[in-house]
């Protein structure tokens, strides 16, 4: 088997519920996917679908009261629902790797960068001594295009985009076989966005990473992914290639992310919204879960919930339409 043909995670039927006073909420309902070695996987969606839940579940880090309450996480052929927390610690930095949306408050402010990355490798490679474990921490800082005498200072003496370089920094640091980025440029100016996914699109190809790129931004994943995968109101509704779905996106809340992004090459073009707002997932609707927004809905959409079916090669909706 071709290396780039393997895959490295399967997740399959996956459940999280987050128990709140009103009921559960149902923050990941069934969702599939999967990701083959060396690919990047772009996550889209409105806020709160579920997009950053899905990431967090991969590395068990749902924050209390949220559990996963089913399916399978399988990663390298294990699946990682069924591990202990201490088993989870040793795969966390070292196998899964995850650049969190707000480097300043997942960056311990009274610790010096370099003693971050220092810290990382020694907890994962025991072998290493300190002043090896700086090098490594030197030498990676350097392709970051940070200069290594920063290592000697403190998180609040960096510049947000600085910041999110250290983030990528920290999830290379061990050659992680699955780095997770949880909207890594969110906070940034569209200047320093620029600049952090150029660096992504390089590391990509220069290390062959695996990414989940997480993002609500359509204009993004168009740089960066090989492959999409549509988050709405907990559930997957389209999977596709990059330029298939962007050239020919079926679910119709596709169509409306995509028609939402602003085009400056095309004259007059007015931005278009899509009806309502996101469901309430304590109770969501009947049926399909985007009916009460579509303007392409049949009875069939208000009664029964649509499969996730193959329309075109590797091409998934789930939609009546098709």
């Amino acid at each position: 088997m071709n290396r780039k043909d393997k895959t490295i995670l399967k997740i399959k039927d996956l459940e999280v519920i987050y128990p709140v006073r009103m009921g559960l909420v149902k923050a990941v309902d069934k969702v599939g996917l999967e990701l083959k070695k060396g690919q990047t996987l772009g996550l889209v969606g409105e806020s709160g679908c579920g997009k950053s839940t899905l990431g967090f579940s991969i590395l068990k880090l749902i924050p209390p009261p949220g559990k996963i309450i089913g399916g399978e996480i399988i990663f390298d052929g294990e699946d990682l629902v069924k591990k202990t927390e201490k088993k989870m610690i040793k795969i966390r930095g070292k196998r899964i790797s995850m650049i969190f949306q707000d480097p300043m408050t997942s960056l311990n402010p009274l610790m010096r960068i370099g003693d971050h990355i220092v810290e990382t490798i020694l907890t994962h490679e025991k072998e290493l001594n300190k002043k090896e474990a700086k090098k490594r921490a030197e030498d990676l800082v350097d392709r970051l295009g940070i200069s290594k005498a920063r290592l000697n200072d403190y998180p609040h003496q960096f510049s947000g985009g600085m910041r999110q370089r250290v983030m990528i920094g920290l999830a290379l640091a061990l050659n992680s076989d699955l780095i997770i980025a949880d909207e890594p440029t969110t906070s940034l100016d569209v200047i320093v966005e620029a600049q952090i996914l150029d660096l992504l699109k390089e590391l990509r190809s220069t290390y062959e990473l695996t990414i989940i790129l997480i993002t609500h931004n359509m204009g993004i994943v168009s740089e960066l992914v090989d492959r999409i995968a549509v988050m709405y109101a907990g559930k997957i509704v389209e999977i596709a290639d990059c330029f298939p779905l962007f050239e020919k996106p079926l679910h119709p809340y596709t169509v409306g992310l995509l028609k939402s992004i602003p085009n400056i090459s095309i004259e007059k073009h007015d931005l278009e919204t899509m009806l309502g707002s996101p469901p309430d997932l304590i109770n969501p609707p009947s049926g399909c879960r985007f009916h009460p927004r579509c303007t392409k809905i049949m009875k069939k959409c208000k009664l029964y919930e649509p499969p996730l079916k193959e329309v075109r090669e590797n091409h998934f909706v789930r939609c009546w339409l098709y």
